[in-house]
């Protein structure tokens, strides 16, 4: 299956919904790779909606086997705007789409604005999530765990602005975004061209830029509420502590990285009780986007050694 955007081809989701979860909302989500196979729940950025999972992932899902899950955050695509008391509060509902979809275990990938809550679902279940990938993922800002600069900084400094006002910039956001559809390819470009060096070469793969642009397209139909949540959330303590993860993390981050520095990602994975950094050279902040080959058999080969070493210990305490 394909999907065309502007003349371009991607490989389609298998299939797209919503999901109740608590309080009679919805979560939407799309599927690729394999029913029935291991599944991989891959959180997009902020921006960022469902589809937001590279094309080279989604071709080796089908490849080995695999179950990719996107999934809206709430006020993004067809989810419920809804804005939580804290990141944590995230993995309830998530648990919801996987007791819908018949999931019992998973490996989380999260990219940037994704990165906190894929942590926050390790943290609640850490029996259900096998492991972890993050790709330039945001760090704290609030108690012990807190990382200090970057441009995140600014939304700390903003927070009442962004609490008050939050409405009317989501509603700047949308229109901002249906208005750049028609020249979403062109805007693309400008926006490729000002971007970090290693950036650039992520966005001058043909597949990256037609995820983007479809991505920007079928999450920006109803709301753009997720990305201000996101900031206003990122404000605030998460609801848990980073040593508190108990799940196997590896993280990717570019040692160029012009939102995230790479030292907040060091500040992490020293906190981090079982953590892997991977540092890219030359890469700035969507320089993961472009590892997501190694980033999808690195989770998948750290679930193997996880149920390996698991099923050793239960054969030794027998």
């Amino acid at each position: 299956m394909w999907n065309t955007v502007a003349g371009m081809s991607l490989t389609s989701p298998r299939i797209e919904g919503t999901v109740p979860v608590r309080n009679g909302r919805v979560l939407s989500f799309a599927e690729f790779g394999h029913d029935g196979g291991r599944t991989v729940v891959w959180l997009h950025g902020t921006p960022g909606g469902r589809r937001q999972i590279p094309e080279a992932a989604r071709t080796l899902a089908l490849k080995l086997g695999v179950r990719i899950i996107g999934v809206d955050r709430p006020g993004i695509g067809a989810s419920t705007p809804f804005l939580y008391d804290s990141v944590l509060d995230f993995a309830t509902d998530l648990a919801c789409v996987l007791d819908h979809c018949e999931v019992d275990r998973v490996a989380m990938v999260g990219l940037s604005g994704g990165g906190p809550y894929a942590l926050a679902t390790g943290h609640a279940f850490p029996d259900r999530v096998a492991a972890i990938g993050i790709l330039g993922g945001v760090g704290p800002t609030r108690g012990r765990d807190r990382v200090e600069g970057g441009p995140i900084s600014l939304a700390v400094r903003a927070e009442a602005l962004l609490s008050l006002f939050r409405d009317p910039c989501a509603m700047f956001l949308h229109s901002l975004a249906r208005m750049l559809v028609p020249v979403a390819s062109q805007g693309f470009n400008l926006y490729a061209r000002l971007s970090p060096e290693g950036d650039r070469k992520v966005f001058e793969q043909p597949e990256i830029k037609e995820m983007f642009l479809d991505d920007l397209i079928n999450a920006s139909r109803k709301a753009m509420k997720a990305p201000i949540y996101d900031l206003i959330l990122f404000t605030r303590h998460w609801g848990f502590s980073l040593e508190s993860v108990e799940p196997v993390v590896n993280w990717w981050h570019g040692d160029a990285d012009h939102f995230v520095p790479l030292e907040h990602a060091r500040h992490m994975a020293s906190i981090l009780p079982r953590c892997t950094l991977s540092v890219r050279p030359g890469e700035s902040h969507l320089g993961g986007m472009g590892a997501a080959e190694e980033v999808l058999t690195t989770v998948l080969s750290t679930w193997d050694s996880v149920d390996g070493i698991d099923a050793v210990a239960a054969r030794t305490a027998r």
